[in-house]
């Protein structure tokens, strides 16, 4: 990431009383510095720069006002939008830290070289970073970015490599097919299964648009 760039330090979720106010979901470690009044942020796809007027933590993200939308009315549209930063000279991070959106797409490799799978989200937990992981032969898993798990982290060459051996992993059992309905009316040869539906994992937006974090 460099300087004249976007990141994506909020997600606007929801609308506050009649002055503005928007429920921000935080996508940065900096909040404090991000939205202090007098900031300048940008809704995704848009050029005109918005004036923070005021900000406060709200949990579970702050609450925010900008200096040029006064009402409800006029914040109405910012709903399910992502608000942006501009890096400046200088933001750039150190060597070997990384932004959560350089990191999805990263091939997952054990520790004999074997493909796992690719990073399809990152999010926070603990206060620590957590992969989701997508491949085969496990499916979908979580894998922690602590020392433990990780023995190489070279995202920028899309390459990370994992000892597993600690995540307990098993491959996902095959689906059952559904039964056919035989001849007889009312019978069934095999009865269905129900599958649960996938779990959510928090962050995926903020990993989607380039959030403000390691």
């Amino acid at each position: 990431m460099s300087a004249g760039e976007r990141l994506a330090v909020g997600l606007v979720r929801g609308l506050h009383g009649l002055r503005g106010g928007l429920r921000v979901e935080i996508l940065t470690d900096r909040p404090e510095q991000r939205f202090r009044p007098g900031a300048r942020l940008f809704r995704e796809g848009r050029d005109q720069p918005l004036t923070v007027a005021s900000a406060a933590p709200a949990e579970p993200g702050w609450l925010i006002r900008f200096e040029e939308l006064p009402d409800r009315s006029s914040v109405e549209e910012l709903r399910g939008t992502y608000l942006e930063v501009l890096v400046e000279p200088g933001e750039e991070l150190p060597r070997g830290e990384y932004y959560w959106h350089e990191v999805i797409g990263a091939t997952v490799l054990d520790v004999d070289g074997r493909v796992l799978g690719s990073v399809i989200d990152v999010y926070r937990a603990g206060g620590a970073e957590v992969f989701v992981v997508r491949g085969e032969p496990y499916g979908e898993f979580d894998l922690p970015a602590v020392r433990d798990f990780i023995r190489v982290f070279a995202p920028r060459r899309g390459e990370i490599v994992a000892d597993v051996a600690g995540l307990e992993l098993s491959a996902p059992e095959p689906k059952r097919p559904r039964g056919r309905r035989s001849s007889k009316a009312g019978a069934v040869t095999g009865a269905p299964t129900a599958t649960p539906a996938d779990a959510a994992s928090a962050g995926t937006s903020a990993a989607a648009k380039s959030p403000d974090g390691p």
